[in-house]
């Protein structure tokens, strides 16, 4: 496969699509849970699945089943941009793609409980990334992130996928984050941006985790984790419905709230994340599975603290502006 010709390849459609997306105005307008102020193109992430779908045909049509799921969820996706799907009709769809990307990894020995758990853990990812696609710059960064960690586990550590395909998705996501990560966004991913990237991503770790039967790789996905986690255990403590629309999550406190830029705030979600994914790679092999528990336990603790510290100052600085009015 030719690199240069697949990136002008993707170069082209995506610019097509920015007059499709301007002629019918496929925006994403600002609102309670905007961190942007003025209108922007959405569905600029359509380039991730079209990616997939180049490097599908050049690899002669490997992972059929991966790339069915793919397309099926990228579908519901970029409808729910162009008008908002009911979230249960969705979840179907993510559900559904999820058993293929499954059925992809041949996992028939496994009992139905773990099909279930897997499915219900990977449905948490996927929307996970989509709650955390609020900003300039933080689902490409992020993604690459955790493909930098996968390309190096590939090729240093354990061979569990071709390169061509982390190589395809690696430039599709930097053409994308070329037009997003930046001050004044082009466009954004939209749902069928971050939902199709998580899903490809879903299925990069858990073919790598069957491969060296090592889940601790997981933690290449840990920063987003646990800021949807704890957010979403804030809010269960506050009794508020955790699938309304909110701005609680640590990157928009950082961005709207302390007022640090978009790009900033992204750049440094990449960078902790890239930290961690190095610390993890360079422990595999040399701690014991029970010192690789207490490493991750003790790198989400961490995160954890952060977050409820961050928390907890802005919302004691609010009291107290409030106080003095």
């Amino acid at each position: 496969m030719s690199y240069l010709f697949y990136v002008f390849i993707l170069l082209v459609v995506l610019n097509l699509y920015f007059r499709v997306a301007d002629y019918f105005n496929i925006i994403d307008k600002p609102n309670e849970r905007s961190s942007h102020a003025k209108p922007v193109l959405r569905g600029g992430g359509i380039v991730f699945p079209v990616g997939i779908t180049l490097w599908f045909v050049w690899s002669g049509f490997q992972f059929p089943w991966f790339f069915a799921g793919l397309m099926l969820i990228s579908v519901i996706s970029f409808l729910d941009d162009l008008k908002q799907v009911p979230f249960w009709f969705r979840l179907i769809f993510h559900m559904a793609a999820i058993l293929l990307l499954l059925m992809q990894l041949e996992l028939t020995p496994w009992p139905w409980w773990l099909w279930a758990l897997t499915i219900f853990t990977a449905t948490g990812i996927i929307n996970a990334f989509n709650f955390m696609d609020g900003i300039n710059g933080i689902t490409s960064g992020y993604s690459i992130s955790a493909l930098i960690g996968l390309w190096i586990v590939n090729n240093y550590q354990a061979s569990f996928i071709s390169n061509d395909l982390i190589y395809a998705i690696i430039l599709a996501v930097a053409l994308f984050g070329f037009y997003n990560f930046r001050i004044r966004a082009r466009c954004f991913a939209g749902d069928v941006g971050a939902i199709s990237i998580s899903f490809i991503l879903v299925f990069l770790l858990i073919k790598l985790i069957l491969v060296t039967a090592n889940p601790f790789y997981m933690m290449f996905l840990v920063v987003y984790g646990i800021d949807t986690s704890v957010t979403i255990v804030y809010r269960l403590i506050r009794r508020e419905n955790i699938f309304e629309a909110h701005r609680n999550h640590l990157y928009q406190i950082l961005a709207n709230e302390s007022g640090i830029s978009h790009v900033k705030v992204s750049i440094g979600y990449v960078l902790v994340q890239l930290i961690i994914n190095f610390i993890i790679i360079k422990s595999i092999n040399q701690l014991s599975y029970i010192w690789m528990i207490l490493l991750s336990v003790t790198i989400i603790f961490m995160l954890s603290l952060f977050y409820i510290f961050v928390k907890t100052k802005k919302h004691s600085s609010l009291v107290i502006r409030h106080s003095s009015l």
